[in-house]
């Protein structure tokens, strides 16, 4: 769980504060413009609302499995699925309309409510499986430290964003993200969080 709030935490934070930059890099060739990148954001930043509990979700119903318990995590899964349906119809149909936005942005809000639904079925896993073996899940400390880091780098990243000129997006991508990702990496590291060691010694 550590090790999955570790990589997963920091791009959660990426495709919320840098989702432009990320996009941009990506698919800006040709008609695809830098307003076509600001929508892409848009869809990432709703789909990292969920990011995190999707990922310990899925580790939480592994567990399930190999307790030879396949219901559990099929009965929650169908609660997930449910709420993203009814949440989606909300988002999709009605909820561009009372902020007032372009309706083209109903596809952020099925991202962010598909997010919102991972994170009931993660607690529901979670709680279940705790009454089972124990205590589970991620010390408050740690989980603040690496939401702390990565904030720290989105600010760093976009210090640099600001002040770049115009330049080619696979290009600024390079000198913003690179940026991000040392600051995110040294401050965990600051912090002697072991899996920033650990992937410290793996990348040399």
């Amino acid at each position: 769980m550590r090790q999955i709030a570790f990589f997963v935490i920091t791009s959660t934070v990426a495709f919320l504060a840098l989702g432009d930059v990320i996009a941009a890099a990506l698919l800006q060739t040709g008609r695809f413009r830098p307003t076509d990148a600001t929508y892409v954001w848009g869809i990432l930043a709703g789909s990292a609302v969920g990011l995190l509990a999707s990922t310990l979700g899925r580790l939480y119903a592994s567990s399930y499995y190999a307790l030879r318990d396949t219901r559990t995590p099929l009965r929650y899964a169908l609660v997930r699925v449910t709420l993203t349906a009814a949440l989606g119809y909300v988002a999709a149909l009605h909820l561009p309309f009372l902020l007032a936005l372009p309706l083209r942005w109903d596809a952020a809000g099925l991202t962010a409510s598909a997010g919102v639904a991972g994170w009931v079925e993660m607690f529901l896993l979670r709680r279940t499986l705790d009454a089972r073996i124990g205590r589970t899940g991620l010390p408050s400390r740690y989980v603040i430290q690496l939401w702390s880091a990565a904030a720290t780098g989105a600010a760093v990243a976009w210090a640099v964003k600001l002040a770049l000129p115009p330049m080619h997006p696979l290009f600024a991508a390079l000198l913003i993200l690179g940026p991000y990702g040392v600051t995110f990496f040294a401050s965990t590291w600051l912090l002697k969080i072991p899996e920033a060691t650990t992937a410290l010694r793996r990348l040399w």
